[in-house]
C-alpha cells in the first residue's frame, strides 16, 4: 500500500505541474477516468458518451479514456489516485468519498431519501453543496455532477422476508463504516470486499449474499450466482463524477465549459437508461430463474435505524432527520 502511494505521489507531482498553458502543446491532454462497474452498466455507457463529446468538441485536444471493471483499482484506490494526481477522474458513491469528507456518508444512510427528486433536491441544496465544497477544500476533489445509482436491494441464496432471516449470513458490503453498521444492525456478518471480486466470491460461497441496485446486479451478472432478489430498497445512492481540482483549474474556461456540458449530457443519458432498467429488469431476472421476494420493508427500516446513532458522531446529531424532512 505504502509503495503504491509513493508511486502515485511521484507520478502525481509531475501531473500537478500541468498549468493553464498545458493545452497549448501539440500533444493532446489524455485524462484517465476509472470506475469499478462493468462496461455494460449505464454509468459506463454515459461516461463513454461524455468522452465522445469532449473529443469531438475539442478536436481531439482533450481525450477522456474510460477504464471500467476496476482496471485502475478499487474505488478507494482510484479516489486516492485522483487526490495524488496520477489519475484525472473517478466515479464512486458518496459513502466512498466520505473517507475524505466524513459527513458525505450520510447521503447513503438507509431509508434516507423518499425518491430520486428528494435525493437531487438535497444534493443540489445547501447541505449537499456544503459537503461537496468540503471535498474540494480538504482533498482537491471536485464533483462535476451527481448521478442516480439506483435503489439497493438484497440478493441471497436463501429466502429472506425479515431481518431475522439475514442473521449470521455473510453479507458482502463495501468497505465503508455505514454499510458495516447497517449489516450488523440486520444481524448479518458484514464481509467487505472489492466489487471486482464479488461475482467469484458469490459463486464459490465465500459470501452468501450481496446488496446493490438492480442495474448493477444485472451488469455484474449476479443473477447467475444468486437465487433470490429481495426488494428491501434500503439505500438510494448518489454517485459523483469527481475530477482533480488542480487539473480542472488548469483547463481554460472554454474547455471547462465543454467538459461540464459533456458530463451533464452523459449523466442525463445514464440516469434515463438506469431508471428504465430498474423498471424492466426484475421481470428479466425472473425469466433467468431468480425468485423475487417483497419482504417486510418496515422491519428492515426499523432494524436499520439502530445503526444511525453509531454514525452521528461523523454527521452531526439531527442531520439525518433534517435531510429526511426536506421537501
Amino acid at each position: 500500500m505504502r509503495f503504491r502511494l509513493m508511486i502515485a505521489l511521484l507520478v502525481g507531482f509531475a501531473f500537478l505541474q500541468v498549468g493553464p498553458g498545458a493545452l497549448a502543446q501539440d500533444k493532446p491532454l489524455v485524462m484517465k477516468w476509472g470506475i469499478v462497474l462493468q462496461p455494460e452498466h449505464p454509468f459506463v455507457l454515459g461516461m463513454k458518451k461524455t468522452a465522445e463529446i469532449v473529443t469531438q468538441k475539442t478536436n481531439n485536444r482533450i481525450q477522456l479514456q474510460v477504464f471500467p471493471s476496476a482496471q485502475l483499482g478499487t474505488g478507494k484506490d482510484m479516489i486516492e489516485a485522483v487526490v495524488f494526481g496520477s489519475q484525472a477522474m473517478a466515479t464512486e458513491g458518496a459513502a466512498m468519498f466520505s473517507q475524505w469528507a466524513p459527513r458525505l456518508s450520510i447521503m447513503e444512510a438507509p431509508y434516507l431519501f423518499r425518491d430520486v427528486n428528494h435525493m437531487y433536491t438535497v444534493m443540489r441544496g445547501p447541505i449537499g453543496q456544503e459537503m461537496l465544497d468540503e471535498l474540494v477544500a480538504k482533498r482537491g476533489l471536485r464533483s462535476l455532477g451527481v448521478l442516480y445509482y439506483g435503489v439497493r436491494h438484497l440478493t441471497a441464496n436463501k429466502p429472506v422476508h425479515k431481518p431475522e432471516d439475514v442473521k449470521g449470513m455473510k453479507l458482502r458490503v463495501p468497505e465503508v463504516p455505514l454499510y458495516l453498521e447497517m449489516a450488523r444492525a440486520w444481524g448479518a456478518n458484514p464481509t467487505p470486499m472489492a466489487f471486482a471480486e464479488l461475482y467469484l466470491a458469490l459463486k464459490q460461497g465465500t459470501v452468501d449474499a450481496q446488496e446493490n441496485p438492480i442495474p448493477t446486479i444485472n451488469s455484474g451478472k449476479f443473477y447467475e450466482v444468486q437465487k433470490y432478489l429481495i426488494l428491501t430498497g434500503h439505500i438510494m445512492v448518489p454517485q459523483f463524477h469527481a475530477i482533480s481540482d488542480t487539473l480542472w483549474k488548469s483547463l481554460s474556461p472554454g474547455d471547462q465549459k465543454i467538459l461540464q456540458e459533456a458530463v451533464d449530457e452523459g449523466i442525463a443519458f445514464s440516469n434515463d437508461l438506469l431508471i428504465k432498467q430498474e423498471q424492466s429488469l426484475v421481470d428479466e431476472f425472473k425469466k433467468k430463474g431468480m425468485t423475487v421476494i417483497t419482504p417486510d420493508v418496515e422491519a428492515f427500516r426499523k432494524a436499520s435505524m439502530t445503526a444511525i446513532p453509531k454514525l452521528e458522531e461523523k454527521w452531526g446529531k439531527g442531520l439525518y432527520e433534517r435531510i429526511a424532512a426536506i421537501r
